[in-house]
């Protein structure tokens, strides 16, 4: 069999060695990759993200950063926002998987949430308290240290209304969603806090929108996924309401108030018309959506208000931005 001189080495290889030399590096660094420690320590991680639920998560820090950006006088102080946002970030998280933890039971009789990591048992609930409760303990102290205690003060407000009253109440009561509305609308509040506002009209216009933008949202949520509540043993609106009006009517009736809510920050001066138009075009057409709903409450609408919903939100604090930063 013919040999090959390997240059600069003196030594010999045989047709075809270098495809074999290839194939065991290539073996040995599948078995590195699929090795079941790495896999473990992987499939751990995402398991801990996911108890995050990062969707709700992100939303929180858009909130936040409009509010600190709103109250900013004397140009955005990057670093303090990036010190708000990593505090703030990590009790949103830790609130998160704190209520997963204590609605475990719920979350595995329910279609929507068996998949998520305490159900399926890729974390056992010592870990998730464990966890949960140690990144909003360094959330609060983190935001104490390097923000201000008002704000530290506000996130932990948050996370005690959240799980200590609207968690349990979901299981008794429809109003629930009245009361899980104020931690969601209190992150804007922080951010507003921690830029250095002051807690008045203006901060509390903003605490409203985000609590009057809930309602809507929640109510189109759980009709959507009534049976699924129904299952998991949550009391919601559509439990006592087969026909959909009442759904429909406070739906319709939240943004009616949401559309003139909206409008005060140009009134206040926290911005200017330019919003205002902005606001009125996304209020009008939010309230076709929920007019809709409100005539005849459907699969198909209630499905159509919560995108509305998911689009509204985003695209309003969009708007305040643009028109603080040519105003």
């Amino acid at each position: 069999m013919v040999s090959h001189m390997r240059p600069g080495t003196g030594l010999r290889t045989r047709p075809g060695g270098k495809h074999r030399l290839l194939g065991v590096r290539q073996r040995r660094a599948s078995g590195r990759a699929s090795d079941p420690g790495v896999v473990r320590v992987g499939a751990k991680l995402r398991a801990y993200w996911q108890l995050t639920k990062p969707g709700i998560t992100r939303l929180v820090l858009v909130t936040t950063a409009a509010g600190f950006y709103l109250a900013s006088r004397d140009g955005l102080d990057f670093l303090l926002l990036f010190h708000t946002l990593l505090g703030t970030g990590l009790v949103a998280g830790g609130t998160n998987a704190l209520n997963q933890h204590w609605e475990r039971d719920v979350d595995s009789r329910m279609k929507r949430t068996r998949g998520r990591p305490l159900p399926t048992g890729r974390l056992d609930p010592r870990e998730a308290l464990v966890f949960s409760t140690a990144i909003s303990v360094v959330g609060i102290a983190y935001l104490a240290r390097t923000v201000n205690v008002e704000a530290a003060l506000i996130v932990t407000l948050s996370l005690v209304s959240y799980i200590f009253l609207y968690t349990p109440l979901k299981k008794r009561t429809a109003g629930a969603t009245l009361i899980g509305a104020v931690p969601g609308a209190l992150p804007i509040l922080a951010g507003w806090v921690a830029a250095g506002g002051a807690v008045g009209s203006a901060a509390w216009t903003l605490f409203a929108i985000l609590f009057l933008w809930q309602v809507p949202h929640f109510l189109a949520l759980g009709w959507l996924y009534r049976e699924d509540y129904r299952r998991g043993g949550l009391v919601t609106l559509s439990r006592s309401d087969p026909q959909g009006r009442r759904t429909g009517q406070q739906a319709l009736l939240s943004i009616a108030l949401l559309l003139g809510v909206s409008a005060l920050p140009t009134l206040l001066g926290v911005v200017g018309m330019m919003y205002l138009l902005g606001a009125l075009v996304l209020g009008a057409v939010f309230l076709i959506y929920g007019a809709a709903l409100a005539q005849a409450c459907t699969e198909e609408r209630a499905r159509r208000l919560f995108v509305a919903s998911i689009v509204y939100l985003p695209l309003l604090l969009l708007i305040m931005v643009v028109d603080k930063a040519v105003l």
